[in-house]
């Protein structure tokens, strides 16, 4: 998928916004799971989440080639922190395209960082058909939540896990649109490790798990999970070609086991999860009796989550999508 120069391209460009992130084994954590876990915590990075070394390195790459040119893209959260984020370090106006309802707290951190917001749609598949309408309109660069650039970025927090780690038996790791996942794909194979890849999807929101059954995309009605990260209906062919091929299995959780495993991060690590971040630590704790004694990781890919529903989860409720 990329070279080592391409790796160490964007290593050099992303250590040059940010440091490495830390990857943890919580022995709490390894009580309740039965085996060895190392949480690799994204929800540090400068956005709270691990999309932004993918921003980092496009937004870069475009100034150096020239592309000046503003840019739009839709998102539910992350990815529309990480543009703005990247853009702004280049000098690139940053349009960001959001379903109407999204989360009241991302929206204003993608507004501090300097991004017109527009909100428009029911969801996030909405949103990007709209964000595509406007660049045209507006003569704007549509960035897409997958492509190369995003995923050699955000592979630089695999390669910072298995340096720490070594050869796990396991990973698991959210899918929203497929840049983390594959970016955990593409260091594995890199790097020679027999490492099991595990995507992880919600099960209101399964359209990857439905396409890796089926062996072709498969896309969904409806995306109604609170774990926005993972509320896509449209696979990525791309994304799905690389998952299909690489990952070991796609485990579905709902969305009261991705509650529970937030409440887990707190009790056992006093971190903060977002939904799609939980939602690995639910997978595994779901799959603890095939994980007995295995050395595991788990992605918590972001910690940003709106205070109430926070709030609902630690009474122990579970957050209406």
């Amino acid at each position: 998928m990329y070279t080592a120069d391409d790796l160490e391209d964007a290593q050099r460009i992303v250590y040059a916004a940010m440091p490495p992130t830390p990857q943890y084994v919580w022995p709490l954590l390894a009580a309740e799971a039965g085996c060895e876990v190392w949480v690799k915590h994204e929800n540090h990075t400068p956005i709270g989440a691990f999309k932004v070394r993918g921003g980092i390195v496009a937004m870069k790459r475009r100034k150096d080639h020239g592309l000046t040119n503003g840019v739009i893209t839709a998102t539910r959260g992350n990815h529309g922190q990480s543009i703005p984020f990247g853009a702004r370090r280049v000098g690139i106006p940053a349009t960001i395209v959001c379903p109407l309802g999204n989360s009241v707290e991302k929206n204003a951190a993608m507004r501090a960082l300097g991004a017109e917001l527009i909100e428009v749609g029911r969801d996030f598949d909405e949103a990007r058909e709209a964000a595509t309408r406007i660049a045209g309109e507006r003569n704007l660069d549509f960035v897409p939540s997958f492509g190369p650039d995003l995923v050699v970025g955000v592979s630089t927090y695999a390669h910072e896990l298995f340096r720490a780690a070594g050869a796990l038996d396991a990973v698991y790791v959210p899918i929203g649109m497929g840049s983390g996942i594959c970016g955990v794909i593409a260091a594995r194979d890199m790097l020679g490790l027999k490492t099991k890849v595990i995507g992880v999807v919600a099960e209101s929101a399964n359209a990857y798990a439905l396409s890796f059954e089926a062996g072709r995309p498969v896309a969904t009605n409806s995306a109604a999970t609170f774990a926005d990260g993972m509320a896509v209906r449209i696979p990525h062919a791309d994304a799905f070609h690389i998952i299909k091929h690489g990952a070991e299995r796609i485990v579905t959780v709902s969305d009261d086991e991705i509650a529970e495993a937030m409440r887990t991060y707190y009790r056992c690590c006093h971190t903060l999860s977002e939904g799609a971040g939980a939602a690995p630590l639910a997978a595994l704790l779901k799959e603890k009796g095939k994980m007995q004694g295995k050395r595991t990781g788990v992605i918590l890919s972001g910690g940003n989550i709106d205070m109430p529903k926070f709030a609902e989860v630690l009474r122990g409720q579970t957050p209406q999508p």
